[in-house]
């Protein structure tokens, strides 16, 4: 999301150790940010794989929604009042998160579309149950932000954490170095979090998740301790800096949507491939936004859906590249697309008319006005490596 020439760029409270590093600096969200550094995108993508990449993603919309002092009972009764609010926006099923749990959801619009990815964790703690810690994408966090606060009306307050450093410790080693560094926390399992209060860098909040398809950990830091925090980090030779391109290239191997190019407003969930984050409980009452274009594509399925893509040559096709069968009909488009240093060739996603959607479909890709040779792809390309 471009700004405008006027706006200058936002920073994040990492943005002069990237420069002390020698990163790239791009815009990205309306951000200054490091797309890659010295060893360049494919030397990091490898590391990340193999050791332990450190991520700057405080570009994105870290925030915690909570519930007016003494509103509810406490317990459970908290988080479904809580629940209440953000399941107006949601198809999935907040109030049955159990303590410590995160979801990966999505914003609907009336249409079904999908406004914007999120996480949503439920805090462990009892005395915290009238909170929801909820992150959006850097790109449309004022929107988010927005819409949540206007949901809870003055039945919560959303407040934005956005300030502060969120960074993403990713890879094999990640729990070894995290654990070194903050004692405890190993005992997390994927897509679990808790509040960690450090001697030395003051209240953390860490959940186990991350978008590289590795192990790992997101650190949300305050931003007087950020800086020593991330150098305490590279302070350990398995850990080396990560910018966003190598990020790019560890999310596609991992089969992850980027918003604004794999999910949009005008997709629903279930042409995403992403029917599970509609929850049973949620398609049985067909109270979330969307309700009629997204149970009507569960039944009869969808016109289109988001498949893992493998070009069969050694050329990449990038986002935009259309898609035709052998005899030459268009059935799709590629929304991300690139190199895979893991798997040592191209992939890609997009989205191909559903009869053409199967695993093993031939494609034909129209790349510089040549018909190249493709077929549909499992997704993932590389197979996630999480702590269950």
């Amino acid at each position: 999301m471009a700004n405008a020439p006027d706006t200058p760029l936002k920073t994040t409270p990492l943005h002069g150790l990237h420069l002390k590093l020698g990163a790239r600096m791009v815009e990205f969200g309306g951000y200054d940010m490091p797309i890659q550094y010295k060893d360049g995108i494919l030397a990091e993508h490898v590391w990340t794989r193999t050791h332990c990449g450190l991520f700057d993603v405080s570009h994105m919309g870290p925030s915690f929604l909570v519930l007016p002092e003494g509103a509810g009972s406490g317990g459970d009764a908290s988080h479904e009042k809580i629940s209440a609010i953000v399941e107006k926006l949601v198809p999935s099923d907040i109030a049955g998160l159990a303590p410590g749990k995160i979801q990966l959801s999505v914003l609907l619009n009336e249409e079904g579309g999908i406004l914007d990815d999120l996480m949503i964790g439920r805090p462990e703690w009892e005395s915290r149950q009238g909170m929801l810690y909820i992150v959006v994408n850097a790109g449309t966090k004022e929107q988010d932000f927005a819409l949540l606060q206007t949901a809870a009306g003055s039945g919560a307050e959303l407040r934005r954490a956005d300030d502060r450093a969120l960074m993403a410790i990713q890879g094999p080693d990640a729990e070894a170095v995290l654990e070194s560094i903050v004692p405890g926390v190993a005992r997390l399992t994927f897509m679990t979090f808790t509040r960690i209060d450090s001697a030395d860098f003051g209240s953390l909040v860490v959940a186990r998740c991350g978008y590289t398809g590795e192990d790992g950990f997101e650190v949300l830091v305050m931003p007087e301790h950020a800086e020593a925090f991330a150098n305490r980090l590279l302070a350990d030779e398995r850990v080396k800096p990560i910018g966003l391109g190598a990020r790019d290239s560890l999310r596609l191997e991992a089969g992850m949507c980027l918003y604004g190019h794999d999910i949009d407003e005008t997709k629903s969930p279930i042409e995403g491939s992403l029917a599970w984050m509609v929850s049973k409980s949620r398609r049985e009452r067909g109270d979330f936004p969307g309700a009629a274009r997204i149970l009507k594509e569960l039944k009869d399925g969808p016109p289109a859906k988001r498949v893992g893509v493998r070009p069969l040559g050694r050329a990449p096709a990038r986002e935009g590249t259309e898609i035709q069968t052998a005899d030459g009909k268009v059935v799709g488009v590629i929304t991300s697309g690139g190199f895979g240093p893991t798997v040592n060739g191209p992939v890609a996603m997009g989205y191909v008319a559903t009869p053409y959607a199967k695993k093993g479909t031939p494609l034909k890709l129209i790349v510089r006005g040549k018909a190249l040779d493709a077929e549909v792809a499992a997704l993932p390309f590389t197979p996630h490596q999480y702590k269950r």
